[in-house]
């Protein structure tokens, strides 16, 4: 019986490859197996009398509160222009040096997606902005479209991240029930504001990466990332830099430490945090003067699709796991793991390969609400720390999104891209960043303290 649950997990990943409705298919999917197997008798149904219950405390959850308002700040920004403003100033004031103009487009796409935290929302927006500068600067097309989708993924690992919000309440619920197959009651519950503080670290050493990436490029091959000619350089020395650096820079940041800050600082929960930050973006939409009736319903309207889609997913997604654990396959899953050669390094391995794998197929949020709780209280019961594996998820699912032929990254910059950029140029950029994601992956599991000890530091 345990081998329905995963003839269902093929199922599903067929019926998402036809392109059908992610939560329908996940809900779709688990009604048909369910009633087939009540109708067989391998199906026991007082596993859908648990759905009320499960999907009271969804809507209930104070957590995922935090999403729709992450949301609204995000969008907000886009309409205020942060990101065209901070492009601005900073090609301005890094341009003239060779490779100057990468490391402004990584440092932008940082506060772009500690903004934000919606990747396509980042590689859209800063496809449109400074590839078209890049590329008349006479940045190498591969470097330049490469730059761009891997600093538009940042927002998978820098907080505050919505993928980490959804990843935290997953893995709290995981966590409890791996301490409760042990035997142990235990109060405690990974929070969001935890994975925000691990992800610090391991987010800042990545945005070094790619900013010394860009500047080593630049002297071994200058051609690639050229200085702006003394023409281009003299006409954007104005006599108000120093204004239109603090004005273009001092904001965004000032709100990304009020949420992120209030949050390590222990200030607010991390929903409240998200409620200032929605605050704070609507604040400075109106000091650019951006705060239009036609841009606050494009907003509205913007954070209630995605809210829908996330919450909708999570509904349908709770259906599966119930129907996946009703026909045994957490079982199976944990028998299969504590078999595997190599004990919970082995099972790790292969747990990050599958979500590396599915990262071509399906966006975080399917495999956070579908995959994570099937893998993570095995992991967790196993003896690992909730902090590293959320963290090491969400590089590893960042990772996928690069990789050619199907990394969502790569199809959000091919359709904001000129026509005149092959795709193979977009997939041959990416492979520098790739690795060294995968070094910092294998950095991080060598030193896990680069993930939990800013944790510690702040909630012990």
């Amino acid at each position: 019986m345990e081998y329905i649950a995963i003839l269902m997990f093929v199922v599903v990943c067929f019926v998402l490859l036809l392109g059908y409705p992610v939560a329908l298919s996940l809900a779709g999917t688990a009604l048909i197996f369910a009633g087939a197997g009540i109708a067989t008798g391998y199906f026991e149904p007082a596993f859908l009398n648990a759905f009320p219950s499960r999907l009271f405390g969804v809507v209930n959850n104070q957590t995922l509160l935090a999403v729709p308002l992450f949301v609204f700040m995000g969008a907000m920004l886009e309409r205020a222009k942060i990101a065209e403003n901070l492009l601005t100033t900073m090609s301005i004031l890094f341009g003239r040096f060779p490779g100057g103009l990468a490391i402004a487009v990584t440092f932008v796409g940082m506060l772009l997606a500690a903004s934000t935290g919606i990747v396509g929302a980042t590689v859209v927006t800063m496809g449109l902005l400074s590839l078209p500068t890049m590329l008349k600067r006479g940045y190498n097309t591969s470097f330049s479209t490469g730059i761009i989708c891997a600093t538009g993924t940042l927002g998978q690992i820098i907080p505050p991240s919505i993928a980490l919000v959804l990843l935290g309440d997953v893995l709290s619920s995981a966590y409890q029930k791996a301490q409760l197959s042990m035997g142990i009651f235990n109060p405690e519950t990974v929070s969001v504001g935890d994975l925000f503080a691990g992800a610090v670290v391991p987010g800042m050493i990545l945005v070094l990466m790619y900013i010394a990436y860009s500047f080593f490029l630049a002297k071994i091959k200058p051609d690639f990332a050229p200085a702006a000619s003394a023409q281009d350089a003299q006409s954007d020395i104005t006599t108000s830099l120093l204004k239109q650096t603090l004005s273009a820079l001092v904001p965004p940041l000032l709100l990304i430490f009020a949420v992120l800050g209030s949050i390590l600082l222990g200030f607010a929960t991390p929903t409240e945090a998200a409620g200032v930050g929605a605050m704070g973006a609507t604040l400075l939409a109106a000091w650019q003067r951006q705060l239009s009736k036609i841009n606050l319903k494009a907003v509205m309207d913007s954070t209630l699709k995605i809210t829908s889609m996330v919450f909708l997913i999570l509904i349908g997604a709770s259906l599966f796991s119930l129907v996946f654990r009703g026909f045994g396959g957490e079982e199976l899953v944990q028998s299969v793991f504590e078999q595997m050669p190599g004990g919970v390094i082995g099972a790790t391995l292969i747990v990050m390969l599958v979500i590396f794998l599915l990262g071509f197929i399906l966006d975080f949020i399917e495999i956070t609400f579908v995959v994570v709780p099937i893998v993570a209280p095995v992991l967790l019961a196993m003896g690992l720390d909730p902090i590293w594996l959320g963290i090491m998820i969400a590089i590893n699912l960042q990772t996928s999104f690069l990789t050619p032929p199907f990394g969502f990254a790569l199809f959000y910059l091919r359709g904001v891209a000129p026509k005149t950029v092959a795709t193979s140029a977009i997939y041959k950029g990416v492979i520098p960043f790739i690795i060294m994601q995968l070094i910092l992956l294998g950095v991080l599991a060598i030193w896990p303290a680069l993930i939990t000890w800013l944790p510690a530091q702040i909630y012990n």
